[in-house]
């Protein structure tokens, strides 16, 4: 099991089971401290490469995962991972694809969705989830 985030640390998002995940900004540099053990990229275009693992979900600025049943695999597994490893999640801006996926994470930790949005903008990023369809993304995001 590896040591998760530092709870206060930057981007840093505590999920009601306690599940410590990380949001930031790919523009802005990597914050000190440790570094990811697993990172989700939101990204429409290719990720920058990492020395921790990672995996890129299509997901193009503004918008919603270009194919969502892929989405929904891949924040199920990071949403599994997330006890036990550091799990990162970032696009360029670290506040619509990464506040709506965070937004998913806790629907599948209990959060009811129509309350998902402004759980991730009170504990994370008031700006989160930018878009109405990005909103609307979440409202229907279901933990089944």
């Amino acid at each position: 099991m590896t040591e998760s985030w530092p709870m206060g640390a930057p981007g840093v998002l505590r999920l009601p089971s306690g599940r410590l995940v990380r949001g930031r900004a790919l523009r802005r540099p990597l914050p000190e401290g440790p570094a990811p053990t697993f990172a989700v990229h939101l990204l429409g275009h290719q990720p920058p490469v990492t020395s921790w693992p990672s995996v890129w979900l299509r997901w193009p600025d503004f918008r919603l995962p270009s194919d969502r049943a892929e989405a929904r695999t891949v924040l199920v597994d990071a949403w599994r991972r997330a006890p036990d490893e550091r799990l990162e999640f970032a696009c360029n801006g670290g506040r619509g694809r990464t506040g709506t996926a965070l937004a998913c994470l806790a629907v599948l930790d209990g959060v009811p969705p129509a309350e998902a949005v402004a759980y991730v903008r009170r504990h994370y990023e008031a700006h989160a989830v930018e878009t109405p369809w990005q909103r609307r993304y979440v409202r229907t995001f279901t933990p089944a």
